[in-house]
């Protein structure tokens, strides 16, 4: 089965972005393949030990390398750099992975379920409405059988059954696998690995769709508010009620 992984990078979670005249400045800041492409990385290592068939295929700047040789060292075959510094939307990119997906002909895709710098959760429909393919969001469950794949996924009521025909498109995300760590053997061979590089000229988009016109990061003032702790039980209740009413996260 050959099985191409989308992946991403995007800043570390712990990593510090600002923002300047309009726009996120992210040179200077820690960069890491988006956990959600991991899952896929992973899955695909698992369907076909070794590695042997898997491709990683990147749309983004220069600095994705260093995303595209972390999978490349996880265990992935080979890789595809389509390296570009615009901001594309969605659409775009999908018309734009369309090419090699067309190229490649794979049984599956992978894709995160959801984007850890824009949050869009849209890429793998996208594709997978591109291409007319089949399609499982949010896979947490995935098995094949005689070239048909069964999938469990979560839904705003719980989990979902489905069984598609090949080939899909398939988004990731936790609870799938627990990603593996490259090992340092791994990591020298990841060097000598192959990555193709090409540009999304070459499949006919070169402008996105969307323009972006301002990024701002978002920040959220101090309330600074002091508890009394002279009464702890009073306090407690009190430290609840604001992470209930004010901050509302419980």
């Amino acid at each position: 089965m050959k099985i191409l992984c989308l992946i991403r990078q995007v800043p570390d979670a712990e990593a510090k972005v600002k923002a300047a005249n309009g726009k996120v400045d992210l040179e200077g800041a820690t960069m890491a393949l988006d956990g959600m492409d991991e899952y896929g990385v992973e899955q695909a290592l698992r369907i076909n030990e070794g590695g042997a068939n898997t491709v990683a295929v990147a749309l983004g700047n220069a600095r994705f390398e260093d995303a595209i040789r972390r999978a490349l060292a996880m265990g992935l075959e080979r890789a595809v750099h389509i390296e570009t510094d615009l901001l594309l939307d969605v659409v775009s990119q999908a018309q734009i992975l369309k090419g090699i997906v067309l190229e490649e002909t794979p049984d599956l895709v992978f894709v995160g379920g959801q984007h850890a710098d824009t949050d869009s959760q849209a890429l793998g429909a996208a594709l997978a409405e591109a291409l007319g393919w089949n399609q499982v969001t949010w896979t947490t469950e995935l098995t094949f059988d005689h070239g048909t794949a069964k999938a469990t996924h979560d839904t705003d009521d719980g989990k979902e059954s489905l069984e598609l025909s090949l080939p899909a498109v398939i988004t990731t995300q936790q609870g799938l696998n627990e990603p593996r760590y490259p090992t340092l053997p791994n990591i020298m061979k990841a060097k000598k690995k192959e990555i193709r590089k090409t540009s999304p000229d070459q499949y006919g988009i070169v402008n996105s769709k969307v323009k972006i016109v301002s990024q701002e990061i978002q920040e959220r003032a101090r309330l600074n508010k002091l508890i009394d702790g002279k009464d702890p039980v009073a306090a407690a209740e009190q430290l609840v009620k604001l992470l209930h009413e004010e901050a509302k996260v419980i």
